[in-house]
């Protein structure tokens, strides 16, 4: 059985350019708002992962299978539905902190490592920006560099 190539990679692809062609004006001011708030939780310039996540900083990973890669440590996608925030921290030992955060956030939908949030207007910023922060810090936890 072949082993199965991982899609999601860093590309050369400029962020600014994959902004600017977001069809919907809401989406795209709001992917400057969301990038603006990672490069000061992170204090790194994003790179493009795949063809739409825009990722801060990057860490290595080996799944208990033995398959391992490369992911960026923080990032979000711009797509037409919902904003996806990819929180990777998964929070660990600070499960209280982030619940009273996104008992705090406003409207959303999660899943295992990501937060949809249909528009930028339903959620409080500094909230969010502080779930940003919580799991950038779990992810340099668990991952020094």
């Amino acid at each position: 059985m072949a082993k199965a190539e991982i899609r999601t990679r860093a590309t050369d692809v400029s962020v600014a350019d994959f902004i600017a062609a977001i069809p919907q004006a809401r989406r795209r001011e709001e992917a400057g708002v969301i990038d603006a708030m990672h490069r000061r939780v992170a204090g790194l310039e994003p790179a493009m992962w795949g063809a739409s996540i825009i990722g801060y900083g990057s860490y290595d990973y080996v799944y208990d299978s033995g398959r391992s890669g490369t992911m960026c440590r923080a990032g979000f996608s711009p797509r037409k539905a919902a904003m996806t925030l990819y929180l990777m921290g998964h929070y660990c030992d600070r499960q209280p902190e982030a619940d009273a955060l996104l008992a705090k956030l406003g409207k959303y939908r999660d899943g295992k490592s990501c937060l949809y949030v249909n528009k930028l207007a339903d959620v409080d910023l500094e909230v969010l920006e502080k779930l940003v922060a919580l799991s950038w810090d779990v992810m340099n936890e668990r991952y020094p560099t």
